[in-house]
């Protein structure tokens, strides 16, 4: 279900400067960064990418999103990372990316950890902005 615009908590703004050859910033400074596009995809790779700070975002608010859903479970997810993977490549418009989430979960068994980390996915916005337009693994 969508969110109205009087149901929005928090807005972020960001402004880009030449795509993925330039920079980016947000409009309260905490973030103010230099993009190039990879070696691999024929930039200097300088910079940060766009894909790299989809993946920071997206696997800190699984990360959170897996905290969520622990407290109701009573689970113990101390010391767990999230990682994300942003993949980007060809497809048939143009180019699409594909996204792999981990979790470690140090304190529970692997059984335990599957289920929350598919709990998660249900529930953070990230998954749910993404869920039927790009692939997400789950690993």
């Amino acid at each position: 279900m969508s969110i109205q615009q009087s149901d929005v908590l928090y807005t972020a703004v960001a402004t880009a400067e030449n795509g993925r050859d330039g920079r980016v910033a947000t409009d309260d400074g905490k973030l103010d960064v230099v993009v190039n596009p990879p070696v691999e995809m024929g930039g200097s790779g300088a910079g940060t990418n766009p894909e790299q700070l989809f993946a920071a975002g997206y696997s800190a608010c699984f990360q959170g999103a897996l905290g969520v859903v622990a407290r109701q479970e009573g689970a113990d997810v101390s010391g767990s990372t999230v990682t994300a993977k942003v993949g980007i490549g060809k497809n048939d418009d143009g180019f699409g990316i594909i996204v792999e989430i981990s979790a470690n979960i140090p304190n529970v068994d692997a059984q335990t950890a599957a289920s929350l980390v598919k709990k998660a996915h249900e529930v953070c916005p990230y998954s749910k902005a993404t869920r039927g337009n790009i692939t997400v693994t789950l690993v």
